[in-house]
């Protein structure tokens, strides 16, 4: 079948040709005429097949068939992101625009006085994120009494992200009269309640993942231990020698870390996820597609919309808690036809999320081993790489290397806070004995200042007693518990006035000798 057949005017179909379509795929086949005869649908398409042409074709040429107003939106069409409300409209404008229809977008994350001028000039087609539609429309500057046309992109998306009340909401302002379209990848019981309550006698399509991305995307799963994931990343990186590689984390904190270890090995790579500026994103994605930025790192939410022509090659880094998040990650690659592949480095943790995927699908994805890298490979790295060994050393893939590297280091570094803790306690114990308390027990010739042993806890204390020779400045004993005494003197207040013995008051006359078993200052 070619476009022609469809029944588009010749506009459309120059517009179609010049951006390079040869003929319809599946989803556009079967949604442009039922659109076209009046029905409304409820489409099973996933990203990629397509669709966005699919309704956007047959709305544009109706809609160019009359004038209304001049001021209020005509159709309305929600997306669930940012992202892919400006593909979504960008690929409209350009239909649009052959046939002297305007087109804007609305969606959050933006200054809002920029889309309400564009809105008060008139529009046809708005395409909006939910939040914002509902924005302008409380504040007054949209009025949506005129809508002809409601199109739902992505509605099982819409609500994973919780946007069911803001759905109610937007159905209360709109026109009971008016044709609905809902495109969704997967058919969930709450797809099925929001169909049954708004759509009316619907022509029910489905293109499914078994018949589209099937067969444009080759789908692999490297079994993988966690640690190994970056290694077998970057040597899946090399060996592919892609000029545009997107990868999925699955948080924006991961997104980061990730980005900052592949930039650390000198690759070009920058992240997408929802904590960066519009115009950040906007710009990041431009850079990507112009080839500036060889691997994007992204989370699910912000990549949806991302159509970019020729991107051979996904890398599911973590994979996705939603098996529908896996549908719309892998309709990244394989667009229009065009084969693709993608990958998916599976950890032991992450074998029931992989289950679930297959189980969605119906059908087994094929496990791949990678030498020195996934769990049944053939050779261990500690067997490619041996440090030392000449040979080795030559032939081992650098990430294997580094790997090994990293387990010596981590190795080393626990050895040697071993030994650290170890001197540690050396020093703690030395420390804890006061300041010159060196031989406080008797020696053999019965040597010592004291009998009583001083307690750890005299910080900063001198000693004062005899040496060797039995010379001491005082007879008495330290006190077990006097903290922060320079000088253990008696505690007769007397006895440094009057420079003698402390217990006898007589002038000291002969050094005092050492009182063996007993101690003073307890109780």
């Amino acid at each position: 079948m070619s476009f022609d057949q469809l029944g588009l005017r010749v506009e459309l179909l120059k517009a179609v040709k010049n951006k390079g379509y040869e003929a319809p795929t599946a989803i556009q086949a079967q949604a442009i005429p039922v659109i076209i005869s009046g029905r409304d649908i409820l489409a099973r398409a996933q990203t990629g097949t397509g669709k966005t042409d699919a309704f956007g074709l047959p709305i544009v040429q109706i809609l160019g068939q009359t004038r209304g107003n001049g001021h209020h939106p005509r159709a309305l069409i929600l997306t669930p992101t940012r992202e892919l409300a400006l593909q979504v409209g960008e690929s409209i404008k350009a239909y649009a625009r052959k046939v002297s229809l305007r087109c804007t977008v609305a969606f959050g994350g933006v200054r809002i006085e920029p889309q309400i001028a564009r809105l008060e000039r008139g529009i046809d087609i708005l395409v909006a994120t939910p939040g914002r539609l509902i924005d302008l429309a409380t504040q007054e500057h949209l009025n949506l009494a005129a809508i002809e046309f409601l199109v739902f992109d992505e509605a099982d998306r819409m609500l994973d992200l919780g946007f069911s009340g803001e759905i109610n909401t937007i159905l209360d302002l709109l026109p009971k009269d008016r044709r609905t379209m809902l495109f969704s990848a997967t058919y969930t019981p709450q797809i099925k309640a929001l169909a049954a309550r708004m759509l009316n006698k619907p022509e029910y399509i489905e293109v499914t993942p078994d018949t589209a991305a099937a067969e444009a995307v080759v789908q692999k799963v490297h079994m993988v231990n966690k640690d190994n994931k970056l290694p077998l990343l970057l040597h899946l990186i090399e060996k592919q020698n892609q000029d545009r590689i997107l990868v999925f984390a699955r948080t924006r904190t991961w997104a980061n870390r990730l980005t900052d270890k592949l930039a650390a090995h000198g690759i070009s790579v920058a992240a997408l996820h929802g904590s960066k500026s519009q115009s950040l994103r906007k710009r990041t994605l431009e850079e990507f597609k112009d080839g500036k930025i060889h691997i994007l790192v992204a989370t699910d939410v912000a990549a949806r919309g991302l159509d970019i022509s020729n991107l051979p090659f996904v890398v599911n880094y973590d994979i996705p808690n939603s098996p529908e998040d896996y549908v719309h990650r892998i309709g990244r690659t394989g667009r229009a036809g065009v084969s693709g592949i993608a990958v998916s480095l599976v950890s032991p943790e992450e074998h029931n999320l992989l289950l679930a995927i297959e189980n969605l699908l119906r059908n087994k994805i094929p496990v791949e081993a990678v030498k020195g890298f996934t769990e049944d490979s053939d050779l261990p790295d500690f067997v490619l790489y041996r440090p030392g060994n000449m040979k080795s050393e030559r032939n081992a893939p650098r990430e294997i290397k580094a790997l090994v590297t990293k387990k010596s280091d981590a190795k080393l570094r626990v050895k040697s806070g071993s030994s650290k803790k170890s001197d540690s306690d050396k020093d703690s114990g030395s420390k804890s004995k006061p300041r010159g308390a060196r031989n406080e027990k008797p020696d053999a010739k019965g040597g010592s200042g004291t009998g009583a042993k001083p307690e750890s806890s005299a910080r900063g204390r001198r000693s004062d007693k005899p040496d060797a020779r039995g010379k001491s400045g005082a007879d008495s004993k330290p006190e077990s518990k006097g903290r922060g005494r320079r000088n253990e003197r008696s505690e007769d207040p007397g006895a440094s006035r009057r420079g003698g013995n402390s217990r006898s008051g007589r002038p000291d006359s002969r050094p005092s000798q050492p009182t063996r078993g007993r101690s003073r200052g307890r109780g």
